[in-house]
Protein backbone atom coordinates (compact mmCIF):
# COMPACT_ATOMS: atom_id res chain seq x y z
CA UNK A 1 0.00 0.00 0.00
CA UNK A 2 1.44 3.44 -0.99
CA UNK A 3 1.30 5.97 1.20
CA UNK A 4 -0.60 9.65 -0.06
CA UNK A 5 2.74 11.15 1.45
CA UNK A 6 5.09 9.07 -1.43
CA UNK A 7 7.78 11.23 -3.28
CA UNK A 8 9.17 8.70 -5.96
CA UNK A 9 10.78 11.66 -7.87
CA UNK A 10 12.40 13.22 -4.48
CA UNK A 11 15.86 13.90 -5.83
CA UNK A 12 18.76 12.28 -4.61
CA UNK A 13 19.73 15.93 -2.27
CA UNK A 14 16.28 15.85 -0.89
CA UNK A 15 15.86 11.89 0.14
CA UNK A 16 19.67 12.50 1.48
CA UNK A 17 18.46 15.94 3.29
CA UNK A 18 15.77 13.67 5.07
CA UNK A 19 17.83 11.20 6.22
CA UNK A 20 20.51 13.31 7.80
CA UNK A 21 17.66 15.15 9.81
CA UNK A 22 16.28 12.05 10.54
CA UNK A 23 18.83 10.04 11.73
CA UNK A 24 19.69 9.87 15.65
CA UNK A 25 22.91 12.35 16.17
CA UNK A 26 24.83 9.61 17.73
CA UNK A 27 25.05 7.54 14.34
CA UNK A 28 26.48 10.95 12.61
CA UNK A 29 29.17 11.96 15.40
CA UNK A 30 31.81 10.02 13.49
CA UNK A 31 30.74 11.38 10.07
CA UNK A 32 27.92 12.26 7.71
CA UNK A 33 26.25 9.15 6.79
CA UNK A 34 26.54 8.40 2.42
CA UNK A 35 23.59 7.99 0.99
CA UNK A 36 23.08 6.14 -2.35
CA UNK A 37 19.96 6.41 -4.55
CA UNK A 38 19.22 5.18 -7.18
CA UNK A 39 15.29 4.22 -8.54
CA UNK A 40 14.75 1.17 -6.40
CA UNK A 41 17.07 1.80 -3.17
CA UNK A 42 18.63 3.96 -1.12
CA UNK A 43 21.75 2.37 0.76
CA UNK A 44 22.68 4.77 4.08
CA UNK A 45 25.95 3.83 5.30
CA UNK A 46 26.96 4.83 8.95
CA UNK A 47 30.50 5.53 10.00
CA UNK A 48 30.62 4.54 13.24
CA UNK A 49 33.68 4.83 15.66
CA UNK A 50 36.73 2.19 15.30
CA UNK A 51 37.60 0.45 18.72
CA UNK A 52 40.47 1.23 20.64
CA UNK A 53 43.17 -1.13 19.80
CA UNK A 54 46.71 -1.05 21.15
CA UNK A 55 48.76 0.98 18.63
CA UNK A 56 50.61 -2.57 17.94
CA UNK A 57 47.72 -4.14 16.89
CA UNK A 58 47.78 -6.21 13.73
CA UNK A 59 45.66 -5.54 10.79
CA UNK A 60 43.76 -9.42 11.84
CA UNK A 61 42.88 -7.95 15.10
CA UNK A 62 41.84 -4.56 13.53
CA UNK A 63 39.71 -6.41 11.37
CA UNK A 64 38.16 -8.85 13.90
CA UNK A 65 37.81 -5.48 16.43
CA UNK A 66 35.92 -3.69 13.25
CA UNK A 67 33.38 -6.74 12.80
CA UNK A 68 33.01 -6.81 16.08
CA UNK A 69 31.90 -3.55 16.37
CA UNK A 70 29.76 -3.37 13.03
CA UNK A 71 28.21 -6.54 14.29
CA UNK A 72 27.20 -4.93 17.37
CA UNK A 73 26.13 -1.82 15.91
CA UNK A 74 23.94 -3.96 13.36
CA UNK A 75 21.85 -5.94 16.66
CA UNK A 76 21.90 -2.77 18.65
CA UNK A 77 20.26 -0.72 16.45
CA UNK A 78 17.88 -2.92 14.38
CA UNK A 79 15.18 -1.94 15.83
CA UNK A 80 15.25 2.05 14.96
CA UNK A 81 16.65 0.99 11.32
CA UNK A 82 13.38 -0.51 10.54
CA UNK A 83 11.35 2.45 11.89
CA UNK A 84 13.46 4.84 10.09
CA UNK A 85 13.20 2.32 6.73
CA UNK A 86 9.27 2.08 6.74
CA UNK A 87 8.95 6.30 7.05
CA UNK A 88 11.39 6.28 4.04
CA UNK A 89 9.98 3.94 2.02
CA UNK A 90 6.83 5.36 2.64
CA UNK A 91 7.63 8.74 1.46
CA UNK A 92 10.12 7.64 -1.23
CA UNK A 93 8.59 4.24 -2.81
CA UNK A 94 12.03 2.89 -2.25
CA UNK A 95 13.57 -0.32 -0.36
CA UNK A 96 15.57 1.27 2.07
CA UNK A 97 19.30 -0.53 2.38
CA UNK A 98 21.80 -0.31 5.50
CA UNK A 99 25.51 -0.47 5.60
CA UNK A 100 28.33 0.68 8.11
CA UNK A 101 31.75 1.65 7.80
CA UNK A 102 34.38 1.38 10.59
CA UNK A 103 37.75 2.93 8.97
CA UNK A 104 38.63 1.95 5.56
CA UNK A 105 36.36 -1.47 6.41
CA UNK A 106 32.79 -1.55 5.55
CA UNK A 107 29.88 -4.34 5.33
CA UNK A 108 26.37 -3.81 4.00
CA UNK A 109 23.56 -5.20 6.25
CA UNK A 110 20.74 -5.82 3.65
CA UNK A 111 20.85 -4.69 -0.27
CA UNK A 112 18.68 -5.52 -2.87
CA UNK A 113 19.68 -7.69 -6.07
CA UNK A 114 17.47 -6.17 -8.45
CA UNK A 115 17.37 -7.86 -12.10
CA UNK A 116 18.62 -6.61 -15.13
CA UNK A 117 17.17 -7.57 -18.67
CA UNK A 118 19.31 -6.68 -21.53
CA UNK A 119 19.86 -8.65 -24.62
CA UNK A 120 23.50 -9.19 -25.84
CA UNK A 121 25.21 -10.12 -29.01
CA UNK A 122 27.45 -13.01 -29.15
CA UNK A 123 30.96 -10.78 -28.55
CA UNK A 124 29.33 -9.81 -25.31
CA UNK A 125 28.45 -13.29 -23.99
CA UNK A 126 31.92 -14.56 -24.96
CA UNK A 127 33.14 -11.92 -22.36
CA UNK A 128 30.75 -12.88 -19.85
CA UNK A 129 31.85 -16.78 -20.29
CA UNK A 130 35.49 -16.15 -20.33
CA UNK A 131 34.99 -14.90 -17.40
CA UNK A 132 32.82 -17.88 -16.11
CA UNK A 133 35.67 -20.14 -17.72
CA UNK A 134 38.24 -18.17 -15.53
CA UNK A 135 36.31 -19.22 -12.07
CA UNK A 136 35.82 -15.19 -11.93
CA UNK A 137 32.33 -15.31 -11.69
CA UNK A 138 29.69 -17.89 -11.45
CA UNK A 139 27.36 -16.93 -14.01
CA UNK A 140 26.54 -14.74 -16.40
CA UNK A 141 24.60 -12.84 -13.90
CA UNK A 142 27.66 -12.73 -11.36
CA UNK A 143 29.61 -12.02 -14.67
CA UNK A 144 27.98 -9.14 -15.72
CA UNK A 145 27.91 -7.44 -12.23
CA UNK A 146 32.00 -7.78 -12.20
CA UNK A 147 31.81 -5.74 -15.22
CA UNK A 148 29.76 -3.32 -13.90
CA UNK A 149 31.97 -2.77 -10.64
CA UNK A 150 34.87 -2.96 -12.60
CA UNK A 151 34.07 0.07 -14.79
CA UNK A 152 32.37 1.66 -11.93
CA UNK A 153 35.36 1.41 -10.20
CA UNK A 154 37.68 2.69 -13.02
CA UNK A 155 35.64 5.72 -14.38
CA UNK A 156 34.53 6.98 -11.03
CA UNK A 157 35.56 10.65 -11.98
CA UNK A 158 33.57 10.20 -15.31
CA UNK A 159 30.43 8.87 -13.47
CA UNK A 160 30.33 11.46 -10.59
CA UNK A 161 30.52 14.38 -13.54
CA UNK A 162 27.83 12.90 -15.13
CA UNK A 163 25.87 12.40 -12.33
CA UNK A 164 26.36 16.01 -10.92
CA UNK A 165 25.14 16.48 -14.74
CA UNK A 166 21.83 14.80 -14.34
CA UNK A 167 21.54 17.07 -11.02
CA UNK A 168 21.52 19.75 -13.07
CA UNK A 169 18.94 18.93 -15.40
CA UNK A 170 16.63 17.87 -12.52
CA UNK A 171 17.31 20.86 -10.98
CA UNK A 172 16.34 23.20 -13.97
CA UNK A 173 13.77 21.49 -15.17
CA UNK A 174 12.10 21.47 -11.86
CA UNK A 175 12.78 25.48 -11.85
CA UNK A 176 10.42 25.06 -15.31
CA UNK A 177 6.82 25.62 -15.70
CA UNK A 178 4.82 22.09 -15.11
CA UNK A 179 4.18 19.87 -17.62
Amino acid sequence: MKSHTAQPTASAADIAAWFEGRLPSDWTSVDTPVIEVDREEITVTIAIEAPGLADDADDSARAEAAAGRMSAFREDTRDQRIAIAREAEARFDRKVSWGVRVGDRSALFTHLAVPAMTRLRQPERQVLDTLIAAGVARSRSDALAWCVRLVGRNTDDWLEKLRDAIDDVERVRGEGPDA
